[in-house]
């Protein structure tokens, strides 16, 4: 479901939902790195490894 799709959906927490993910998502990168541990996700059909140092590498300045 892309960003068009979530706004025009009908469930009114489907929008709110989207946002919780992506704060989730933050929040396992952060602890991730506080406590240099890696994180596993799903890239591209595949299950990636993603350790701490590459976590702060990939990190906005």
């Amino acid at each position: 479901m892309n960003q068009d799709q979530v706004g025009q959906a009908r469930d009114k927490d489907l929008p709110s939902s989207l946002i919780a993910i992506r704060r989730a998502a933050q929040a396992a990168r952060d602890t991730a790195m506080r406590t240099g541990t890696a994180i596993v996700v799903w890239r591209n059909g595949q299950v990636v490894r993603i350790s701490a140092s590459e976590l702060r590498q990939a990190e906005p300045k």
